[in-house]
């Protein structure tokens, strides 16, 4: 080796690992991300959970310069109040003639229609708080539409004589139990994921159990609600109303409520309805929704009555359980609001529930719950193969 020179391949080699820090340093490989540092002004949970998340415009990235959108986060999706305004008035509808279904398609517009869901879940590797804290948020807003829906549908039915308040006021008792403990046991805990996961499949076999009541088999039993049925309809073809023939109460006490439709005499014991409350609100608190497509079910398949009267009274339920599950949402939980399109969303419900019970009696009960299984079913496809396997069966 020559004085004073190292060999080549030393060299060489020394260059290589030079040039190679140079490179590292410069993509910053090996240092820390830059963090947001700041609530930006949101505050709560939220806003704590955003100031770890890292600046960028990537996926799972806040820029803080960009347009402010959902709940008031920079990129977050910018909702259109019009479109939000016409989709409310579409779940208001559908809620209060089929008395089931509107917090699923409350859902389905936050989620999908509106893109919130997506964009929750791209924080699920860079920010896991955030993806479970939007996750909650979407979940009230969720409740917040089907709260409102079953406040005006349950006076419309009262009005018209189409609600069972007894029943109503027994399974929202045991609502509050329920819409009260899954906030408070999961809430900034449930990742997007795993909510809409959830969400399809309990809406699938909702949707299964009422395909199956619509076939002859799954009609057996049922005679006094199809007798109900058709004296109701009957009598709207002839009077255009029926509140004379409306519910009417004649027993209250500890162990029976009785009452009869259309002449028909329909009596419950009071401690399944609460029962029935607890393990329904809980469920429905958890998917965010108002529980209309449990209680549906419930008060066709095992209390029997005519789809005329479940949809107010099971109105009257949701809303004693939203009351309660959206106050534990945003005490409990900490889980934001976005104020504006919860505002706005609000009217197109009022307006979409004032329709559909006027609407909701000249539908052939088999038709209404026809319509419900084949929503049921498409959504509940669609969002479980989503949630658990990350591709949707179904387009959604």
């Amino acid at each position: 080796m020559t004085k004073g020179k190292l060999p080549k391949t030393i060299a060489i080699s020394l260059m290589l690992v030079f040039l190679m820090c140079l490179a590292l340093g410069a993509v910053g490989v090996g240092a820390n991300p830059e963090l947001v540092g700041s609530d930006l002004g949101i505050g709560g949970k939220l806003g704590a959970a955003i100031a770890e998340v890292p600046v960028g415009t990537g996926q799972g990235e806040i820029d803080p310069t960009a347009p402010r959108g959902f709940l008031g986060v920079p990129g977050a999706p910018q909702v259109n109040l019009f479109a939000a305004f016409l989709w409310a008035i579409w779940v208001g509808w559908i809620f209060s003639t089929v008395g089931a279904f509107g917090g699923i398609m409350a859902g389905v517009g936050h989620m999908t229609v509106f893109g919130l869901g997506p964009y929750a879940k791209s924080f699920k590797d860079t920010a896991p708080t955030v993806n479970k804290l939007l996750t909650d948020s979407i979940r009230v807003s969720n409740q917040f539409l089907v709260g409102l829906s079953a406040f005006v549908s349950s006076l419309n039915y009262f009005r018209m004589g189409r609600l069972v308040w007894p029943l109503g006021l027994a399974l929202g008792l045991g609502s509050i139990v329920g819409a009260v403990a899954i906030p408070w046991l999961t809430g900034g805990k449930i990742s997007f994921s795993q909510y809409q996961g959830w969400f399809g499949l309990f809406v699938f076999l909702v949707g299964a159990v009422l395909l199956y009541e619509t076939t002859p088999r799954g009609q057996a039993g049922k005679k006094a609600a199809k007798e109900a049925g058709a004296a109701f309809e009957a009598s709207v073809k002839e009077k255009g109303e029926a509140v004379d023939r409306g519910v009417k109460v004649t027993k209250v006490s500890l162990t029976r409520i009785s009452f009869t439709f259309c002449g028909v005499e329909f009596g419950f014991n009071p401690i399944w309805p609460i029962l029935g409350g607890i393990v329904i609100a809980a469920i429905s608190s958890f998917l965010g929704v108002g529980g209309g497509f449990l209680y549906v079910p419930f008060l066709t398949s095992i209390v029997g009555l005519p789809m005329f009267i479940v949809a107010g009274t099971s109105a009257l339920t949701v809303f004693i359980s939203m009351c309660a599950s959206i106050t534990a949402y945003i005490k409990l939980a900490g889980a934001g609001v976005y104020w504006s399109l919860i505002g706005v969303e609000l009217i197109g419900i009022f307006i979409g529930s004032l329709i559909g019970p006027r609407t909701q009696k000249y539908i052939p009960e088999v038709w209404l719950k026809r319509l419900f299984v084949l929503l049921a079913l498409y959504v509940g496809i669609g969002y479980f193969s989503k949630g658990f396997f990350g591709v949707a069966w179904v387009p959604i």
